[in-house]
């Protein structure tokens, strides 16, 4: 398992493997919680003086996911979002946007997980957020983020790099893959499922 979870980081751990999976992890087809975290601190930290390009790469590679997410918000309206949030969450969701605007829920970014940020990036589509606004907010939100993670990384190294090699941080690493493709396959299951009729809710009512 060791040697699969080091596969795993040395995929993702490389300039085109965070902005793939910066990417995902916008999207609501696939979560791996920290993951994205991991990877810029662990790319950075063996980039040295070339670290900077690390957040501007993740930050690329999330906001072209969060642009597919915002798109298909757009798209399968309120029903829609019925498949990946609850009634009542939904409900919450609405009067939280509706009261915080575009810049503010876009600063919800800066909360770690497991807040669920992209969920909220998804109603966020469907209830008519300004896109323009929402989208330069997150951008700045993302490099502060992922520019944070950088910096440390950068300054602390060499222990980074020491405690990610360990093997107790690869048995992490393998049960957050295994937690990964559970929650990829209920999302994709939630995906291809059709939306319930109005009136089979009222029957089941």
């Amino acid at each position: 398992m060791h040697a699969f979870s080091r596969w795993v980081l040395a995929l993702f751990a490389s300039p085109v493997g965070v902005v793939v999976l910066a990417a995902l992890d916008s999207t609501v087809f696939f979560s791996l919680p920290l993951g994205i975290d991991a990877a810029v601190v662990l790319l950075a930290a063996r980039q040295g003086s070339y670290a900077w390009i690390v957040p501007v790469l993740a930050t690329s590679g999330s906001i072209g996911g969060a642009l597919l997410t915002f798109w298909m918000g757009e798209k399968v309206g309120e029903k829609g979002l019925e498949r990946y949030i609850s009634p009542r969450r939904l409900i919450r969701m609405r009067k939280r946007i509706q009261s915080t605007g575009a810049i503010a829920l876009a600063v919800l970014d800066l909360i770690p997980p497991p807040f669920p940020f992209t969920l909220f990036v998804l109603a966020a589509g469907t209830l008519g957020v300004s896109r323009s606004r929402f989208f330069i907010t997150l951008t700045v939100c993302r490099l502060v983020r992922f520019g944070g993670e950088a910096l440390l990384a950068v300054v602390y190294g060499r222990e980074i790099l020491t405690r990610l090699e360990s093997d107790r941080f690869h048995d992490f690493v393998a049960v957050l893959i295994i937690l990964a493709l559970v929650v990829s396959l209920v999302s994709a299951t939630r995906l291809l499922r059709p939306a319930r009729p109005a009136s089979g809710r009222r029957a089941v009512a």
